[in-house]
């Protein structure tokens, strides 16, 4: 039985041919895989630290206040108790007092370094202020400044974390 070349052609078309369903879910699945693909690396990123958003500062600055309760202790650039925050200027900070009592070791936090423009105008201008920008200056130059202040110093026990 010879067939004829229409015969064949419809036969071959035939076996071939998907059905609709089938190619709906075959575009299905290369959305998925797509997607997938895509959204695979946003959850290998890793979170910022909370000790390193904003802007930094770590000084050493004396200490000022009477110690009344209108005008307390507090390290110099830190802003008063109870005050509340406005987003501008500092909006954190963390201090411990050196070994003498006389200053503090102070990391101050500012939303933008607008915030920390008056720490940052008095650096050359103040013989007992000494700051250091964090991420700029080496981490090793600054705990050993610290040191200097409080002989104990452990920089993984310093610093505020601001969400």
């Amino acid at each position: 039985m010879k067939r004829s070349a229409l015969e064949l052609h419809y036969n071959t078309r035939k076996y071939f041919s998907r059905s609709r369903r089938t190619r709906v879910k075959q575009r299905r699945m290369a959305l998925l895989s797509l997607l997938i693909l895509e959204v695979a690396p946003l959850s290998a990123q890793r979170k910022v630290d909370m000790g390193n958003t904003y802007e930094r500062v770590l000084a050493v600055v004396p200490m000022i206040g009477s110690g009344t309760p209108t005008d307390p202790r507090r390290p110099m650039y830190a802003p008063l108790p109870g005050a509340a925050p406005s987003g501008e200027g500092i909006i954190a900070f963390s201090f411990q007092i050196s070994d003498d009592g006389m200053s503090a070791l102070v990391e101050l936090v500012a939303r933008d370094r607008a915030g920390l423009k008056a720490i940052l105008d008095d650096k050359d201008l103040r013989h007992d202020v000494k700051i250091f920008e964090k991420g700029k200056d080496n981490p090793a130059d600054i705990e050993k400044e610290f040191r200097k202040h409080k002989k104990d110093f452990d920089p993984r026990h310093f610093g505020v974390r601001v969400p």
